[in-house]
């Protein structure tokens, strides 16, 4: 099974009310799962999973002030920092990475933004990892229209720029940019072509209406996400989120499932936080739409669910991966 044509795709809606939204958080779970899961098999097969492997290639000294994030420079979470890797060492990675199965690799560096002296060995390692024949995708901060261009001349697919929560919550994690700087990144990818991937994090005290908010802002972008990971958040010791208790893991489900119909032919990522999940709670989000893991040992600098557990995990599930 393949991905509908456009022409096919009447369902895919871009004016979702914010009550619309919330009536399917609230639904009943057997209802919202199997509305999920029909959604899915419309757009996908519903037995493969897209794999992706992410490479923290400049780790740490971060001047923002993520309330979640181990590499702000503002806390004391015993991260080491790392320059920004070598040509050589990114492809080497990447090499492995696609040994092991992914189909795309992405590369995160610690910034608010690239400086412009990185930016030419950014450019450098797109090249390389691109012409291993892998899919490639970046996080580099904020971008501004010329860097954007430049990747996708570079020969980037993807660009990863989370919005986090909702704009009403967004103050309460982060203060050193607003909430229209991601919108703007947002944009300035559109505009060059890229594609784009863009989800969010929940677990940071948020409400309910800001899970609804947030995947409403997502599921009325002008073009939707082809690419959303859904993060549960990692608490780091020493962040001020470093002591939040895990959310219920039948919220994250829910929030996967409502997300599958509101942007059905986007991949839907299940990301960080997956390394505490027990299998069960990992199929049950396969089965509310879930298409796409970060699939290796690390995500940046939190752990991840081993390749040999996954690898068995697809087995017991007769998953293919793609």
């Amino acid at each position: 099974m393949t991905h509908k044509n456009l022409s096919e795709q009447a369902t895919v809606r871009h004016d979702w009310d914010i009550e619309e939204i919330l009536d399917l958080l609230n639904s009943s779970f057997n209802d919202l799962i199997f509305k999920a899961q029909s959604i899915h098999r419309d757009y996908f097969n519903p037995n493969e999973v897209q794999l992706s492997t992410l490479l923290n290639i400049k780790t740490g000294t971060c001047s923002e002030d993520c309330a979640y994030c181990s590499q702000s420079a503002r806390y004391n979470t015993e991260i080491k920092s790392q320059a920004l890797m070598d040509v050589e060492s990114v492809v080497a990675a990447a090499e492995q990475a696609k040994a092991n199965g992914a189909t795309r690799f992405c590369m995160g560096a610690a910034w608010r933004s690239p400086k412009q002296r990185d930016f030419a060995k950014v450019l450098e390692i797109v090249k390389g990892v691109k012409a291993l024949g892998l899919e490639t995708c970046m996080t580099l901060g904020m971008l501004n229209a010329e860097q954007a261009d430049l990747l996708k001349e570079a020969g980037l697919d993807y660009y990863n720029h989370n919005l986090d929560t909702s704009a009403a919550h967004y103050s309460q994690i982060v203060s050193t940019h607003s909430y229209k700087d991601r919108l703007d990144t947002l944009a300035n990818v559109r505009a060059a072509d890229l594609k784009v991937c863009c989800g969010g994090i929940l677990g940071m005290g948020e409400t309910l209406g800001d899970r609804a908010a947030l995947l409403q802002t997502l599921a009325n972008l002008p073009a939707h996400p082809e690419s959303v990971p859904i993060n549960q958040l990692v608490p780091v010791p020493g962040t001020p989120l470093g002591d939040v208790q895990e959310i219920d893991p039948f919220d994250m489900v829910r929030c996967i499932a409502v997300a599958r119909i509101l942007m059905p032919a986007s991949d839907i990522r299940l990301s960080a936080g997956r390394a505490s999940m027990s299998d069960e709670l990992q199929a049950l989000c396969f089965l509310a739409g879930a298409n796409s893991i970060f699939y290796g040992e690390k995500l940046l600098t939190t752990g991840n669910a081993a390749v040999e557990n996954d690898r068995q995990l697809f087995n017991r599930l007769g998953f293919n991966n793609i």
